[in-house]
């Protein structure tokens, strides 16, 4: 994408009443307006509140929202200029219980409160194969203790992803740290009875990786203390 296209998506961005971009500042040392409001300020109801962190063009969480009108979806990626194509479709087709938020992952428990968030939604994140970049995977001890903070008690986490690395280093963790997995599929299409929401909505390169045949992974789990 040319800089100035960018340029023209981060303008734009600013004037969709769905995006939302605190700065660092606002989020560590101040308390973040919407902390621990996104539900009375935003969506303006008391429905279920569902984050899909790392969410690329926003897709999936435009596809969650029209699916489930009666729970509230915030994409949160770091990428403004990418979300860009989700929040213009949200306002485009008047899809009113989605919204983006720019910011980086591990601030995560400074953008939403304790217990604020039902579940959480991570779709084909970077595996960060390397050892060395094992503090940036989205499913480090470190990164579940912060999504721990901001779910409630029975909230859950899926992730979907098409590396059988991500999917094993995962699952490892989990059974290692006593937390619940609840599903668990190393090829989720292939699987007679795997939940419908995970494979009736598809992201651009997973419709992509499904036409070469490449395996989709899933695992849906809770938390532990």
């Amino acid at each position: 994408m040319g800089s100035k296209n960018k340029l023209k998506r981060f303008r734009e961005n600013e004037t969709f009443a769905n995006v939302f971009q605190p700065s660092r500042d606002e989020l560590v040392k101040e308390t973040y307006s919407l902390k621990g409001q996104w539900n009375k300020t935003f969506f303006k109801n008391n429905n279920p509140l569902v984050l899909e962190l790392g969410c690329g063009k926003g897709e999936y969480s435009v596809a969650l929202a029209k699916k489930y009108p009666n729970k509230n979806f915030i994409g949160v990626d770091i990428k403004g200029a990418r979300f860009w194509r989700g929040a213009k479709t949200a306002i485009e087709e008047n899809i009113p219980n989605v919204a983006f938020l720019r910011t980086q992952i591990e601030l995560i428990d400074h953008a939403f409160a304790v217990g604020e968030v039902d579940e959480i939604w991570i779709t084909f994140p970077d595996p960060q194969i390397k050892y060395k970049r094992t503090k940036h995977r989205m499913t480090n001890a470190e990164f579940l203790k912060r999504y721990k903070q901001i779910l409630k008690p029975d909230g859950v986490v899926n992730l979907k992803t098409d590396s059988e690395f991500m999917h094993g280093y995962t699952l490892g963790l989990l059974h290692g740290a006593g937390h619940e997995v609840l599903y668990a599929n190393h090829n989720v299409y292939k699987q007679e009875g795997s939940p419908e929401d995970v494979t009736s909505i598809q992201t651009f390169y997973e419709s992509q990786y499904l036409e070469v045949n490449k395996p989709i992974t899933y695992i849906r789990f809770k938390i532990k203390d």
